[in-house]
């Protein structure tokens, strides 16, 4: 199925991606001067990938992410609990290499995956190969004939055995392959191409290239849900549109715009309607909710900050509730563990001192709390 640019009225969506693109840029502004950044873009990738799984009709609550992220897991995780995660850690990741990353081929390739055999992908995005270390003989350390002839020829054999299956190893993932080979078909529709999708829907990606940033972002979300490239993760399109954003200059540093939280608020109607205008509408209106609500957010957290920290005068220096106000801006929610562990006190002072701060508990348990801002 083929998606047709040519026939969108760009006219209709000047003015919301105008405006998008305008509170957008004021959000991001304000998040690179504030002293609470960091911790509105800790939380905002948490809230982001709940969103998500959200928008694709499951429900996975906050604090349930928070403490798998942080492997203090009260209960068994679900599959839809394991999906957020990959959510969160592919927004982690996008937001940590830079701008353009993840809209190259090589940031396509490695976002999707890659089946056994093949690298491993680091934190950074780059590519991870075994290395093979063989260590010679202490009788036949030396270079030359004397050398080679002090080695049996078992170890020999054995030795160019290890290296022939790492020769291969590194051409299997070196050479393009389809990801469409070697699938369960239980699992995955042997006639879903999904690298034809995505071939087509970078297609539409340089047919772009003239627009402005918000106007990319929008066109290229709608594509990617219609052309559905890939079978399980259709959430990985709003993180590509967000790259866009990024790319374009609309975000800048770590900031990616929780695309997911905006859409969130838009009615499910209009975000799946058949017309395409209504739905490209509905992404600009989902891009200005983004904004306005990333706004609101780091004003609560600042003014959070500031009653907080008034609790802090008149302590004593080896006080640790300012460590605490620290530890508490920076993620979205703090369990005893990581008080005790961050902070080098004993759970009961823990406890105590976060009574002292005024936290509020949001877990609504006896055991295995968790606490964060008002």
């Amino acid at each position: 199925m083929a998606y047709n640019i040519a026939k969108i009225s760009m006219s209709a969506l000047m003015r919301p991606a105008f405006d998008a693109g305008v509170a957008l840029a004021r959000l991001d502004e304000r998040i690179a001067r504030s002293p609470v950044g960091a911790g509105f873009l800790a939380r905002q990738n948490f809230t982001d990938a709940c969103a998500s799984l959200w928008i694709d009709g499951e429900l996975v609550h906050l604090e349930d992410l928070v403490l798998h992220d942080a492997n203090h897991d009260i209960r068994t995780p679900t599959h839809e609990l394991t999906i957020a995660r990959d959510v969160l850690r592919t927004r982690r990741r996008i937001a940590a290499q830079p701008p353009g990353w993840a809209l190259s081929p090589d940031g396509l390739h490695s976002l999707r995956g890659q089946a056994w055999p093949g690298p491993s992908v680091g934190e950074d995005g780059g590519v991870q190969c075994e290395s093979v270390l063989v260590h010679a003989d202490a009788a036949g350390e030396g270079e030359g004939e004397d050398g080679d002839a002090s080695v049996p020829d078992a170890e020999l054999a054995a030795i160019d055995a290890v290296l022939a299956r790492s020769e291969a190893v590194l051409k299997k993932a070196a050479e393009p392959t389809s990801r469409s080979r070697d699938r369960d078909p239980l699992v995955y529709d042997p006639d879903w191409d999904e690298d034809a999708r995505l071939e087509q829907w970078r297609s539409v990606l340089r047919q772009m290239d003239f627009l402005p940033p918000v106007l990319q972002a929008v066109v290229a979300l709608d594509a990617w849900n219609r052309l559905e490239v890939l079978q399980h993760a259709p959430w990985l399109g709003r993180h590509l549109a967000a790259s866009i954003l990024r790319q374009g200059g609309i975000a800048t540093g770590a900031h990616l715009v929780a695309i997911n939280l905006g859409l969130k608020t838009i009615p499910v109607d209009r975000r799946r309607h058949r017309s395409r205008e209504i739905r490209l509408l509905a992404i600009a209106d989902g891009l200005i909710a983004a904004a306005d609500i990333g706004l609101k957010e780091h004003d609560r957290l600042a003014l959070a900050r500031k009653m907080m920290e008034r609790k802090l005068s008149g302590r004593r220096t080896s006080s640790k509730l300012p460590e605490l106000v620290d530890l508490v801006m920076a993620t979205p929610l703090v369990h005893a563990g990581t008080v005790t562990k961050t902070l080098g006190v004993t759970p009961q002072a823990a406890r105590r001192i976060v009574a002292e701060l005024g936290l509020r508990e949001m877990t609504g348990r006896g055991r295995f709390r968790a606490w964060g801002v008002i």
